[in-house]
């Protein structure tokens, strides 16, 4: 696999007007704070280097990270829940603030892309013009021998634009039928959460909690751990276990439940959580020997509460997972093209108006994704 670093080296003065170049709508993010931090204005098209792709962004999910990263949360200075951040008055740019590096702001946030291939170099052979793809937003750095990884939007510019230049590597040509806003909804929170079930091994003979159920990594976690024929029980706000029901879960509860109560200590097999917080000692309680626990995130808050005995003497794995596994991906692709899996859309936007996006997404009203959508280029 090609040692993708070069991808770190963002140039300052890439956004400068060029007149030499086609330009294009993008929103840059300016830094650390709030919407005043999203710019909609007209930068240069990216120009490629050597087995590079360039993609007409046909459609880009919204998510927490470009929230978290805009942000700071990924700060080890912040200990509350993202909620408690966006309504801050935080100005300030961290210099941790990010997933590995500094945030290299400014830059074109936007972790999911469903793009149609326009330009590729000499060197790309397994594409062709015109073709619909899906881009796999995290990326090993240096191949799937090692766990270093970057990501698209958070480490070096994303799909909030018309266009947007990728390794060829990281592009995936999706058969399906489904609209470019559907499969939009697809790489983050989808990667995601087939990362975390395949960490954990999850079979038919497993019983798994999802906390976060309604959110799209845990609408996501739904499916695809009922895809691998195990019972789910999801946790959600309660005007939303209907729908989260209707995803094919097992079971619903409200996430303002006593989880033992409900459940019983020692109840389920595996703990898929994206929320941590004060109940991230319950669900320890809640796992049965040798039971598997994974997180991708803590919306919740970061700082949490563990009694060790639970950890040691039930012989647990807690499993963290941001780098995605190599067949995670093209998983994935096979479950679209299989119709295995089915999208979510909440709600869609103009590019424009990625302000109102997120602050309807940070309302946390919604089940599924939102989906932002560039003007025609």
């Amino acid at each position: 696999m090609t040692d993708l670093s070069y991808l770190l080296d963002t140039a300052p003065n890439r956004f400068e007007a060029d007149p030499s170049r086609a330009t294009m709508k993008a929103i840059i993010t300016t830094g650390n704070g709030g919407y005043d931090k999203l710019e909609y204005r007209d930068v240069p098209v990216p120009t490629l280097r050597s087995g590079e792709v360039l993609l007409k962004v046909l459609g880009a999910g919204v998510n927490n990270t470009e929230i978290n990263t805009r942000l700071g949360w990924y700060s080890s200075s912040v200990t509350d829940s993202t909620e408690a951040l966006s309504g801050s008055d935080e100005k300030e740019t961290l210099a941790d603030g990010g997933w590995n590096e500094k945030t290299p702001f400014p830059f074109i946030q936007g972790t999911d892309c469903c793009g149609e291939v326009v330009e590729y170099t000499d060197d790309v052979n397994h594409l062709s013009i015109g073709k619909r793809v899906l881009v796999r937003s995290c990326m090993r750095l240096i191949g799937y021998d090692s766990l270093e990884n970057i990501w698209m939007a958070s480490d070096f510019d994303g799909a909030f634009a018309q266009y947007v230049r990728v390794p060829a590597s990281e592009v995936f040509v999706v058969d399906s039928d489904w609209s470019d806003v559907e499969l939009a909804t697809i790489p983050c929170a989808y990667g995601t959460a087939e990362n975390m079930v395949h960490r954990c091994e999850v079979t038919a003979n497993d019983r798994v909690l999802v906390t976060g159920a309604s959110g799209g990594v845990g609408s996501a976690l739904v499916q695809l751990v009922k895809r691998r024929g195990a019972t789910v029980i999801a946790v959600a706000g309660d005007s939303k276990l209907d729908a989260v029901k209707a995803l094919g879960a097992d079971q619903v509860i409200s996430r303002n439940a006593d989880l033992i109560e409900a459940l019983g200590e020692s109840s389920v097999d595996v703990v898929i959580d994206n929320v941590a917080g004060d109940n991230f000692g319950a669900m320890m309680k809640l796992l049965s020997r040798g039971g598997r626990y994974a997180s991708s995130g803590a919306i919740a808050g970061p700082m949490v509460t563990l009694d060790a005995r639970d950890f040691y003497l039930k012989d647990l794995r807690l499993i963290g997972c941001t780098s995605w596994d190599e067949p995670v991906f093209p998983n994935l692709i096979g479950y679209i093209e299989r119709g295995e899996i089915k999208p979510l859309v909440a709600q869609t936007f103009e590019l424009k108006d990625i302000a109102l996006a997120q602050q309807e997404f940070e309302k946390k009203a919604h089940v599924g994704k939102f989906v932002l959508v560039p003007p025609s280029a």
